[in-house]
């Protein structure tokens, strides 16, 4: 009910995270079917960068004494003479951003001609990806200037333990700054963007829980709650992009490579190209048309169920090829042993016959 300095850096980090959630799992999807050449009528959803980009405004640049609207702010003003309090934050808020849809204060909302008795004065609000959030802007000077100074980093530096000495390298004597060491809020927005930077960087896997009930209580969902969480957490438009998007996608060769052994025609080898072979091996197997698609450089197949159906054929045929394989070696192996006790056989009997 009161937020303050640490849930907007700790929305922020989220709003960040369901950027990169969109980005990857629904933006770039609809983007690859294009590239592809596959046909395909986007799926419209929301991008939070409007929101995200407002946050980093309203975060303080790293010179800044106060947690002053971002990077729009020249650093005159930042470094101005007289007091940074929040009443000077909250009024240059405003000013940055009364025309911002995704903000609003008691000013800008008299200003827009709005009655709304929910928002105090020494607050703002932003209207996030999840929701609306209020925040009261007690504090966050002080929180935000969370400065560790110079000589107290220089003897953590300095000291014997290897931690402390690792975990403070501003300390070092050959890398001093006479910059203002960075606020809590500059920190925190750097760290965010390292994660972003590494997250970017994998191939990410998403488990989105939902919370059924206010109490955590077993067997009790309550419906207002769930479906503001599916709504909020994107699931609409990611459900919709699947649903009318191709479930599994793979290149021409890898795919190739691991069901050739299905089809008469590609199995041992394939001499051709790899598109050519993955066409040959699915006419071959008689899978229904609207299940496919061909992209330049990919096959998309849309159904789950299809794609269970190609591993259980795969996993019947490994099953017989292992099952030919074993009669094979067996068959070599008694016809070796057979071959051996004949020639010994036939060796005994010379002897014996030239003996007698």
């Amino acid at each position: 009910q009161d937020n303050g300095f640490e849930q907007f850096i700790i929305n922020y980090c989220n709003e960040k995270l369901q950027q990169i959630f969109i980005l990857m799992t629904l933006k770039e999807e609809q983007e690859e079917y294009v590239r592809e050449g596959i046909q395909w009528t986007p799926v419209e959803f929301f991008d939070n960068s409007i929101i995200c980009n407002l946050i980093e405004n309203v975060s303080c640049p790293p010179r800044c004494q106060g947690p002053g609207p971002g990077s729009q702010l020249p650093p005159s003003e930042c470094l101005r003479p007289g007091v940074v309090n929040e009443d000077t934050f909250l009024t240059k808020l405003n000013q940055l951003f009364a025309t911002h849809k995704h903000y609003e204060s008691k000013e800008t909302q008299n200003a827009r001609r709005i009655t709304d008795a929910s928002l105090p004065p020494q607050c703002f609000r932003i209207h996030h990806y999840a929701g609306k959030v209020t925040y009261n802007v007690t504090g966050f000077v002080e929180k935000n200037n969370d400065l560790l100074f110079r000589d107290l980093s220089q003897a953590m530096w300095a000291a014997r333990h290897a931690l402390l000495h690792s975990l403070f390298p501003e300390g070092d004597p050959q890398k001093v700054s006479l910059k203002l060491p960075p606020t809590a809020g500059s920190q925190f927005k750097a760290s965010v963007a390292t994660l972003m930077k590494n997250l970017y960087s994998k191939n990410p896997n998403y488990i989105r829980c939902i919370k059924p009930n206010e109490t955590k209580a077993a067997m009790l969902f309550t419906p207002e709650l769930v479906l503001g969480q599916v709504r909020y957490l994107g699931l609409m438009e990611n459900v919709r992009v699947r649903r009318a998007g191709y479930a599994f996608r793979q290149l021409y060769g890898p795919f190739l490579e691991r069901y050739k052994m299905l089809g008469a025609q590609t199995w041992p080898h394939w001499a051709g190209r790899d598109r050519e072979g993955v066409e040959v091996l699915l006419a071959e197997l008689a899978l229904p048309p609207e299940e496919l698609a061909f992209g330049h450089t990919k096959i998309f197949i849309r159904s789950p169920r299809t794609l269970f159906d190609l591993e259980r054929r795969r996993q019947e045929r490994v099953a017989q090829l292992a099952t030919l394989i074993q009669k094979i070696f067996r068959g070599w192996q008694c016809r070796t042993q057979y071959q051996l006790l004949r020639k010994s056989q036939i060796l005994i009997s010379a002897w014996f016959r030239g003996h007698v």
